[in-house]
């Protein structure tokens, strides 16, 4: 028994150091695949994922993302207490569940997890943003997310993103396409930003007017696109 009880806390502390290792990685390195795009790829969905250094990702989408996203991300520590309170009180009252997750959660989740729902992934979701959070500048968190959130079947990051749906790379974006882009993501493999629906056009059209607003808000990421 007392043998079985130290494998298993070696076993978990083996993981725990891979994770963190892993973690470590990935605030230098650039994610090369995740397990979404495993995924998807065994679905038969091709793997498009360029990557952008921090200083090639334009200030638009940065804007775009945060204000349709997580418009707290510069003052939460991976958590918006606002938007699960938010949440939980939507689903108290019978309300349509809304969705409460970071850009820093749903960064830990697409380069770490796969997309199932259970308790146990988001107990490691919650640990990898921990972790994140602790490890990461925020820039990194953002530009790692940006890279990495799927735009469709086979999209990956924004630079995939704006040749699938405008036909250039993501410098030329127009903070109209990057409204676009942004509001898609809830749902980007049913609604497209080149052939927007009504209710897209309208989301875009808010995420755009609200953009200005942001700028105080996105000040932790303003390394982005320089």
């Amino acid at each position: 028994m007392a043998s079985a009880f130290k494998w298993t806390i070696r076993i978990l502390a083996g993981l725990m150091a891979l994770s963190l290792l892993g973690v470590v990685a990935y605030r230098f390195a650039p994610a090369p695949v995740t397990p979404l795009m495993l995924l998807r790829a065994a679905g038969g969905d091709p793997i498009h994922a360029p990557w952008l250094a921090a200083r090639e990702i334009p200030p638009v989408i940065v804007a775009a993302v945060l204000t349709s996203e997580d418009q707290r991300f510069c003052q939460h520590h991976g958590f918006d207490l606002q938007e699960i309170d938010k949440a939980l009180a939507a689903e108290e009252d019978g309300k349509r569940l809304r969705g409460a997750s970071t850009i820093s959660q749903q960064a830990a989740r697409d380069l770490y997890l796969l997309p199932v729902r259970s308790f146990l992934r988001k107990g490691l979701e919650a640990y990898f943003t921990v972790l994140m959070e602790a490890l990461w500048p925020k820039a990194r968190i953002a530009q790692a997310y940006l890279n990495t959130i799927e735009w469709g079947p086979g999209i990956y990051g924004v630079e995939a993103a704006s040749e699938y749906a405008f036909h250039h790379p993501a410098k030329r974006l127009t903070a109209h396409e990057a409204a676009l882009l942004a509001a898609i993501l809830p749902n980007p493999r049913r609604w497209s930003a080149a052939s927007p629906t009504a209710y897209i056009r309208e989301r875009a059209r808010t995420i755009l007017e609200r953009m200005g607003r942001q700028e105080a808000d996105t000040a932790c990421v303003k390394s982005l696109g320089e």
